[in-house]
């Protein structure tokens, strides 16, 4: 069994709340130290692939060329009229033909690449296919991957958590998105702080990353002497796309909480 997931988040607080003594000879108020909350967060975020792409070979051979055409075309046919009832877009689908002559005979071959949002839509193509079309037709094992608005995606789950103090994390590589749901994080852990000590969070004074992970995302069955007899959930799992990161932020308080408001 896999260990046991790391915590999404850790926060450690350092608070000043003494006031820096008045200099001697100098009347007024004692002067107040700057004050901070220190707060140290992490992250983890994951996106599974959402498009699996599928190809599918068929070919003849036959001594007249009408012939060769003939039965490669009628298969065509009823791979794309499969799909077509199944809902795949007309778009997804792309056919590729290659017609030649060997000695005496006419050799007509076939490639067809569908591609597929909906993975359970396409086992059931696939097993239709190969039911109807027996081994007359190849089907490749899909390849799983992901589509630049499925990181876009992940990117907005960590947007989603922050508020305009911190937005500037917009500005890193997207590859390093998920500093942004760190940093959300650290925020709120920094809120919870100050509200156990009945302070008010200010502004962020830093923001530093410590630390950037980032794996899976791909799965390459040219490459993977084992990708063959991967089951489809085994696929999409190594297909998936992790990354994690560590921030470090120090942020300011502002001062006593302003219960008043709270209630209005």
């Amino acid at each position: 069994m896999a260990p046991p997931a790391p915590p999404p988040s850790r926060v450690f607080a350092e608070l000043d709340p003494a006031a820096s003594p008045v200099p001697e000879g100098r009347l007024g108020p004692p002067v107040l130290p700057e004050r901070e909350v220190h707060v140290s967060g992490s992250a983890e975020l994951s996106a599974r692939p959402d498009r699996a792409r599928v190809s599918l070979r068929l070919g003849s051979r036959k001594e007249a060329a009408a012939a060769a055409r003939s039965s490669v075309s009628r298969r065509l046919q009823y791979i794309a009229h499969t799909a077509r009832l199944r809902g795949v877009p007309e778009e997804n689908m792309t056919v590729t033909e290659d017609f030649s002559r060997i000695e005496n005979t006419y050799q007509m071959e076939a490639e067809v690449c569908i591609t597929f949002s909906d993975f359970g839509k396409m086992q059931n193509v696939c097993n239709l296919l190969i039911e109807k079309l027996g081994a007359s037709i190849t089907i490749s094992p899909p390849h799983f991957y992901h589509t630049p608005e499925a990181i876009d995606t992940l990117r907005l789950a960590g947007i989603l958590q922050l508020d305009l103090l911190v937005i500037v994390l917009l500005l890193l590589p997207l590859s390093r998105q998920v500093c942004v749901t760190a940093v959300g994080n650290t925020r709120r852990k920094a809120q919870e702080v100050c509200r156990l000590f009945g302070q008010a969070l200010g502004k962020p004074l830093l923001i530093k990353e410590e630390e950037t992970k980032e794996w899976g995302g791909h799965i390459d069955s040219h490459l993977s002497h084992s990708a063959d007899s991967q089951t489809l959930q085994e696929r999409i799992q190594n297909a998936t796309a992790y990354a994690s990161c560590r921030v470090f932020a120090v942020f300011e308080i502002k001062g006593k909480e302003n219960r008043r408001n709270k209630l209005l």
